[in-house]
């Protein structure tokens, strides 16, 4: 597979996207979680199709899409999916809150296990409800579930455990023998397993992506998947996604969500999905053969130095290790004010980011090399 190219840096900085808009024209951005890729020629092509029949209206029934996502989930996971049971919503985050909303109640806790993608505190705290956090184990630079903390927190009443599968910010993919420990964790205790899944259709060809609710009958029982097209074909601005459970009390429970939350989507976002799932698996391989490569060359680019990097098996975010250098608490903050270059903020993503940043590698070697360069002055 041919890995794709990125576009240059002069036609990036003409995108009016977040990540090209948020800082000065002298800053090189490399913080949004969006690819700097052109996308897909099948999602393009359907998307000129609207803009030139003006057929941009309200979002009807969309069979295509659930149809498209349950045949990619089968020929990419071997997981059987049940179309007449995926519910379209505006987006992930959307999507996350208003089940919160919905099944929770102000003062309800969420468990997540930070380092973690820092939306996940705000959703929370949107529906008042109370953030647990239950960090990762990190050792030697690995970094595993704290499934001590975790059962003590659903013992002590914690009613939801959100889940960043595969996670963000570290590319880590959980196996099948911890996620059948979390389901049976949570059956027991009562806890509804809410799994974003968002970056798994970008998993690397040395990893092996377990959808949640294929893992057990108790992951079946207790889970709600949510998940998009856009993080993995770069669509996050046509506001699309879907959630979907295989259980029948979670269904019924979600029943009001799932009729009142579809029109919120846009009619470009599933239709750019369903291009996205049915027709361009050459293009999202072609990604990751990009992805896999950059991964190795910021392996490179850091050797030498004091800097340790994530070793990610999905998607296109670094975690980068500063605690040995002399930039402190927040690196990203020094890196930017005095090398121009904008990176996530560890401290974002909860108390164990503290030293830490999060890259963003969906670009070119060129913009790559670039930005190290940069970084390894302050060093």
């Amino acid at each position: 597979m041919k890995p794709i190219e990125a576009d240059s840096l002069a036609q990036l900085r003409q995108r009016k996207s977040a990540k090209w808009r948020a800082f000065p024209a002298d800053v090189l951005p490399l913080p949004v979680a969006e690819m700097d890729f052109p996308i897909s020629d099948s999602i393009k092509k359907v998307l000129h199709d609207l803009v030139e029949r003006s057929d941009l209206g309200y979002l009807a029934a969309v069979p295509e899409l659930p149809e498209a996502f349950a045949a990619f989930a089968k020929r990419r996971w071997n997981w059987i999916v049940e179309p007449e049971h995926l519910h379209l919503g505006t987006d992930v985050g959307v999507v996350i809150v208003e089940i919160l909303r919905l099944l929770g109640k102000p003062g309800d806790r969420v468990v997540i296990t930070t380092p973690v993608y820092p939306a996940f505190a705000y959703w929370i705290k949107e529906v008042h409800l109370e953030v647990d956090e239950r960090p990762l184990i990190e050792e030697n630079g690995n970094w595993r579930l704290d499934f001590e903390a975790i059962e003590k927190a659903f013992a002590d009443g914690a009613k939801f455990f959100l889940m960043s599968s595969p996670h963000n910010p570290l590319g880590l993919i959980f196996g099948k023998e911890d996620l059948t420990k979390l389901a049976e964790l949570a059956k027991a205790y009562g806890v509804v397993i809410i799994s974003d899944e968002i970056h798994a259709p970008l998993t690397y060809t040395s990893g092996k992506f377990i959808p949640f609710l294929n893992v057990s009958d108790s992951a079946r029982e207790v889970g709600i998947t949510v998940t998009s097209a856009s993080k993995s074909w770069n669509l996050a601005g046509l506001k699309c996604g879907f959630f979907y459970t295989q259980s029948e009390k979670l269904r019924e429970d979600l029943a009001p969500l799932a009729m009142g939350i579809h029109h919120r989507a846009s009619i470009t976002g599933a239709f750019g999905m369903v291009a996205a799932f049915n027709d361009s698996d050459e293009w999202l391989d072609s990604v990751i053969a990009r992805l896999e490569i950059n991964k190795k060359l910021i392996d490179e680019l850091v050797s030498g130095t004091p800097l340790k990097v994530s070793n990610p098996h999905n998607s296109y975010l670094s975690w980068i290790d500063f605690r040995s250098t002399d930039l402190g608490d927040d690196p990203a903050a020094v890196i930017l004010e005095r090398a121009k270059i904008a990176v996530n903020s560890g401290l974002a993503f909860g108390e164990p980011g503290k030293g830490f940043v999060r890259l963003n590698f969906g670009t070119s070697a060129e913009i790559l090399q670039s930005a190290f360069s940069g970084i390894k002055t302050l060093l």
